[in-house]
C-alpha cells in the first residue's frame, strides 16, 4: 500500500494534469478562433472535446480513488473501535468477576463471625446463669461468702469479657456489611455499562 504522500503526490499530478488539458484545450480554440480557418476550427473543436474527456475521465478516475480510500479509512476505524469496544467489555467483566468474587468472600466471613456472635452470646448468657446460680448460692450459704464472693467476681468478669467480645463481633460485622453493600453497588455500576460500537 503506498504511502498517504505518495498518494497525495499522485492526486495533485492528476489534478494538474485534468487542468493542463483543459487549458491546452482552450488555447487551440482560442487559436483557431483567431486565425479564422474553419478547418483548423473544426479541428480544434474535435481536439477540445478530446482533451476534455481525457481531463473528465482523469477527475472521475481521481473521484473514485478518493472515494475508495475513504471507505477504507472508514473501514479501518470502525474495526480499530470495534476491537477497542471488546477490549473494554472484557476488561468490565474481569473487573465484575474480581467483585463478584470479593462479595461472596465478604459474604462467607461475615456468615462466620455472625456464628461466632451467636456462640459468644450463648457464652455470655451461659456465664449470667453461671452468676445468677453464684448469687443464690450465696444469699442461701452466707458461712461459705467468701469462696462464693471469689466465685462470683470471677463469673462477673468472665461474662463483662464476653459482653465486651460480643459488641466487639457485632461491631466488625456491621462494617462487614456495610462493604457488602458498597461492593454490591460497584458491581452494579460496572455490569450496567454497555459501551457503543461505532460502525462505518
Amino acid at each position: 500500500m503506498s504511502s498517504p504522500k505518495a498518494r497525495r503526490r499522485q492526486r495533485s499530478t492528476r489534478v494538474v494534469s485534468a487542468s493542463a488539458l483543459v487549458v491546452i484545450a482552450a488555447v487551440v480554440v482560442l487559436g483557431a478562433v483567431l486565425s479564422g480557418s474553419p478547418a483548423f476550427l473544426s479541428a480544434a473543436a474535435v481536439l477540445a472535446v478530446a482533451l476534455g474527456a481525457a481531463a473528465a475521465r482523469i477527475t472521475y478516475s481521481e473521484l473514485l480513488q478518493a472515494r475508495r480510500e475513504a471507505a477504507a479509512d472508514r473501514a479501518r476505524q470502525a474495526q480499530s473501535y470495534r476491537a477497542l469496544a471488546d477490549t473494554r467489555s472484557a476488561e468490565h467483566q474481569e473487573f465484575a468477576t474480581a467483585m463478584r468474587s470479593r462479595v461472596g468472600a465478604a459474604e462467607r466471613a461475615a456468615a462466620q463471625l455472625k456464628v461466632a456472635v451467636v456462640a459468644s452470646q450463648g457464652r455470655a448468657a451461659e456465664a449470667m446463669r453461671k452468676v445468677n446460680s453464684e448469687a443464690r448460692r450465696a444469699d442461701l450459704a452466707e458461712a461459705e461468702g467468701v469462696r462464693l464472693t471469689q466465685a462470683l467476681d470471677e463469673s462477673e468478669e468472665r461474662a463483662a469479657e464476653a459482653i465486651v467480645r460480643v459488641a466487639e463481633l457485632e461491631q466488625e460485622n456491621d462494617v462487614l456489611h456495610s462493604e457488602n453493600d458498597v461492593l454490591r453497588a460497584e458491581i452494579d455500576a460496572a455490569t450496567s455499562w454497555h459501551p457503543e460500537v461505532r460502525h462505518a
